[in-house]
């Protein structure tokens, strides 16, 4: 039996065989834009830009936000990302004034694609997954050379780039309240063009992704707490990509579980991972990975909008088919979960009525396993038992 999620889903990506073109040392195309952080050896990094040779739908290929609104497929979100060649050249995240960095920096607050060249020390080959962390991209290789054309800046990216005063965790969130791009935001702290002048460096592009949803997160819920709770359980559902959520909110104050099933992915196992947090207390890194923040950042989103408080269950069901894409893929089918119509009910127990139908494992499973799921419906046992109504 596999017990953390980190060895299912390294078992999983490297079953997964894709075919991808092949690229030759030299490439005049493309970047989305798009560049790639990496975390080994930190803080001695690999960083370098994702270029392509298409000409087309070439700023779909690193704008996950798009992609479930245009109805894009996994199979063509995966022929975006394996045409994706990534140039790679050791730096430290403290190296600013490198001139692959200021490249990098220049790409990353373009507001369009960029034109480039590249030229790799060898032909690249290979295609990496990375689990849920992001999206995986095709072939890679060392880089002897790379250039860019002119670029023209996002105004909202670049004024607060030259705001050298700006703490990161407010430049994040400001950008995020102005309606940049989650993907746009995540790639400016990754680079390093966030921060205070003096404390700016390269972040690691997954480090940077949990980063930002976390630090949006905890603003909104600053603002949450501060709302009227709900005074019925609500139902949103969403399916893409072989998944299935249902989000659960109930008429509480703030808590929060996120639970994830893997059913016959691999073969016939049926899998749950899950954590949770009261009232936003939640301590170290989360066991499930970077998805239990781009939820949590996504629920706290909507509620923000309704100006409304209350508690969340998060039910994900991954099906036979199924292939990681990062945490954007919870991020964005959650958030196009809450934009749906809700389903009320005034009981937990219609709730769980509802849900047995809706889901392929059973909802005893997710109570046994669940804190949250498991607690509430003990409560609302006692309440029944002594006849009290609960308030809220």
């Amino acid at each position: 039996m596999i017990k953390s999620k980190y060895l299912y889903l390294e078992k999983l990506t490297k079953n997964i065989r894709l075919k991808f073109s092949n690229f030759d040392r030299e490439l005049e195309g493309f970047t989305p834009p798009s560049v790639f952080i990496g975390a080994y050896n930190y803080p001695r990094v690999y960083a370098g830009p994702l270029v392509t040779s298409q000409g087309s739908d070439v700023h779909l290929m690193d704008m996950p936000e798009e992609w479930i609104p245009q109805g894009k497929s996994i199979h063509e979100i995966i022929e975006y990302r394996l045409s994706l060649v990534r140039g790679k050249r050791r730096v430290h995240v403290k190296g600013l004034d490198d001139k692959l960095v200021e490249k990098l920096q220049e790409i990353t607050l373009a507001r369009s694609p960029v034109d480039s060249e590249v030229i790799f020390s060898h032909k690249p080959r290979g295609m990496q997954f990375f689990g849920d962390e992001h999206p995986p991209h095709g072939p890679s290789a060392p880089m002897e050379d790379f250039q860019v054309d002119n670029v023209r800046w996002d105004r909202h990216l670049e004024k607060t780039y030259y705001d050298s005063d700006l703490k990161a965790s407010d430049a994040i969130y400001n950008l995020y309240r102005m309606g940049v791009p989650f993907s746009s935001i995540q790639k400016a702290l990754s680079v390093g063009a966030l921060g205070i002048e003096g404390r700016r460096k390269l972040v690691p592009t997954r480090w940077s992704i949990t980063a930002c949803d976390s630090i949006i997160a905890d603003r909104l819920l600053r603002r949450v707490k501060e709302y009227e709770i709900i005074d019925s359980y609500k139902i949103y559902e969403f399916e893409s990509f072989n998944n299935r959520y249902i989000i659960i909110l109930t008429p509480t104050r703030w808590q929060y579980e996120w639970m994830e099933a893997f059913l016959g992915v691999l073969g016939s196992e049926k899998l749950i991972f899950s954590d949770h947090e009261i009232g936003g207390s939640k301590r170290g890194y989360s066991r499930v990975g970077g998805c239990y923040y781009s939820s949590k950042m996504a629920v706290l989103d909507a509620l923000d909008r309704e100006e409304k408080q209350a508690g969340a269950i998060i039910l994900r069901e991954a099906y036979p088919g199924y292939i990681p894409l990062g945490v954007f893929n919870v991020r964005e089918n959650v958030k196009s979960a809450m934009n749906q119509t809700p389903i009320e009910f005034n009981s937990l127990e219609g709730v769980l009525e509802y849900i047995k139908g809706r889901l392929k494992l059973g909802v005893d499973r997710y109570i046994l396993e669940g804190c949250l799921l498991k607690e509430t419906s003990r409560q609302t046992s006692l309440d029944e038992f002594t006849g009290r109504d609960k308030k809220y």
